[in-house]
């Protein structure tokens, strides 16, 4: 039998979750993300929290719901207003990553399995513009859709035990960078000096889902100034102004 979507349910007493079609595309995740301003605007509650994943909103409650039957019936209410994909202001961020052989681990397994060249590798990997999907995890972790299909590549077998701080990987047909080090599956191609989460800033991670990134490629000596520069406060990531 087909399922109808969306899907409206309670999670435990605090909490509803809306799951919708299992697709991953930009333009369900517009739907997604417009749903979720519209929630956060404080329409159907003054103060809750809304996490995404690729195709779920969960609204967490700050007290216990009494009348489940009510909130689910106002937020089905939302979930048609928002039922168009609207174009979103979100900004390209560019990130730095070297890709030389200390920290592209698995390069050398890549280049055997998917019969590419190191520096086609790296081409196809900066090449693209990546949709931010949502953010797990880790905090700050990531999850980038637009991976060129000649990269995808299965998770390890057996994950490592630690991934280091600013690793940049692949696993199936995502990219995404470790904001800290902790143990990993996925393939390692590079190192970003780049700091992807602080919690002592509004907001901890800067890059937000909807918004774009873009890969460049940098040499040891480049990665060496920017971890300084990182290190010292003074680094900056490049970005502008998207809309669509």
């Amino acid at each position: 039998m087909k399922q109808e979507y969306p899907q409206i349910k309670p999670m435990g007493e605090r909490a509803i979750l809306i799951n919708f079609e299992p697709e991953i595309n930009e333009n369900s995740l517009k739907k997604l993300l417009n749903l979720k301003k519209l929630i956060e605007t404080g329409i159907i509650e003054d103060k809750v929290e809304v996490i995404n994943t690729y195709h779920s909103l969960l609204i967490v409650y700050v007290y216990a719901i009494e009348n489940i039957y009510d909130k689910v019936s106002a937020l089905k209410a939302l979930v048609s207003k928002a039922n168009i994909g609207k174009n979103i202001d979100s900004r390209i961020y560019h990130i730095p990553v070297c890709y030389e052989e200390e920290f592209g681990l698995d390069l050398e397994l890549i280049s055997s399995e998917n019969k590419l060249k190191i520096s086609e590798i790296i081409h196809l990997h900066t090449s693209p513009v990546y949709t931010v999907y949502f953010i797990g995890f880790l905090p700050g972790f990531l999850y980038l859709g637009g991976l060129d299909k000649k990269l995808q590549i299965s998770r390890k077998a057996s994950p490592r035990m630690k991934v280091e701080k600013g690793a940049v990987g692949i696993g199936e047909n995502q990219t995404g960078i470790y904001p800290q080090s902790s143990p990993g599956g996925w393939q390692i191609i590079g190192n970003s000096p780049v700091d992807f989460f602080d919690k002592n800033t509004y907001p901890p991670c800067v890059i937000l889902p909807g918004d774009k990134v873009k890969f460049y490629s940098i040499g040891k000596s480049e990665f060496l100034q920017i971890f300084e520069d990182v290190g010292r406060g003074e680094f900056e990531l490049k970005s502008e102004k998207h809309h669509g």
